[in-house]
């Protein structure tokens, strides 16, 4: 039983070592999404009980579309049936209009897919 255990303990380190990596590439992606997201705080919050221009993003990943109360959404956007995966994020940042046309947000056209990563990242963690 003593030779199991010593030689699970290597493994038990790297394991340890590769979730902690998995955080810090976690962290860094939040944190470069912090950075593209500043493209979209003039219009969108990150307190949850506060709207903007647009609603909140607290929690929209996830969320259904046009579902926050207190915010008037578009009725194209209220109809989309959309549920704010992390593809649908994706799609909706490159062309919003595409996705929903009828939509009243302005076009905002993230289409490197790397700043669309980090973004989707940093929305998860609001």
């Amino acid at each position: 039983m003593k030779k199991i255990m010593l030689k699970l303990l290597p493994a038990v380190a790297v394991v340890g070592m590769m979730a902690t990596s998995v955080q810090a590439d976690e962290a860094a992606m939040a944190a470069a999404g912090a950075e593209v997201f500043k493209r979209c705080q003039a219009c969108h919050s990150t307190d949850s009980s506060k709207n903007a221009f647009g609603p909140s993003l607290v929690g929209v990943v996830g969320r259904e579309a046009a579902s926050l109360p207190r915010f008037a959404y578009s009725e194209a956007l209220k109809e989309s049936g959309i549920v704010w995966t992390e593809d649908n994020l994706r799609q909706w940042v490159a062309d919003n209009t595409k996705l929903v046309p009828g939509t009243r947000m302005r076009h905002v056209a993230i289409s490197d897919a790397a700043e669309q990563d980090y973004l989707i990242a940093y929305l998860k963690t609001l």
